[in-house]
């Protein structure tokens, strides 16, 4: 994805009005700037709120329900970032959580290419990085994915699973919107 020098949609200035940044607050660690996506996603003040106070948005990303883990949910989501062409939100992530979340420097950077190095990834992630390419590139699941993840996951894990999949898309297509400077948190 291209980003512009200046964003389409211009982040508020800060501070924030106080019921914001209670909000803002709420996701960041303490002494850390808000992200780019986070301020733009408040520049409608009421969707912002409403998406953090239903816990859609939090501290480790949209719609963490701490039922996947951590490592899981993480390669889904940059996994997806990549396969969207979502540069801002992989590089937000690779800054800020990747690595807390348990992907090594190898995965990260692997996960940005197009045949995955199958010496460092587990049977299951790989099925369900094949789901996410599939899903992303196609909106479908051929059989064999299908044969490939179903073993390694219930029902319910597949469900929240591909809503991940539908939330970090939607990022990409709001990064592709407003075009958001990129974060510098190294």
């Amino acid at each position: 994805m291209n980003f512009t020098p200046t964003p389409r949609i211009a982040p508020p200035t800060l501070p924030l009005p106080p019921d914001l940044a209670e909000r803002m607050n709420r996701l960041l660690p303490a002494g850390m700037a808000p992200p780019q996506i986070f301020l733009t996603v408040a520049r409608h003040g009421e969707l912002f709120k409403e998406m953090v106070d239903s816990g859609l948005l939090g501290p480790t990303g949209l719609a963490d329900r701490r039922r996947l883990a951590p490592a899981l949910r993480e390669a889904i989501i940059l996994r997806t970032c990549v396969t969207a062409r979502c540069d801002y939100e992989f590089n937000l992530h690779e800054q800020t959580i990747s690595r807390r979340m348990g992907l090594s420097a190898a995965q990260i950077a692997d996960l940005r290419e197009p045949a995955l190095d199958t010496a460092l990834w587990t049977p299951e992630l790989l099925a369900v990085l094949r789901l996410v390419d599939g899903l992303v590139r196609r909106l479908d699941v051929d059989d064999a994915t299908w044969a490939d993840v179903r073993p390694h996951f219930d029902e319910a894990a597949l469900l929240e699973i591909t809503q991940l999949v539908g939330h970090y898309t939607g990022v990409a297509m709001l990064a592709a919107l407003a075009r958001p400077a990129f974060d510098r948190y190294r």
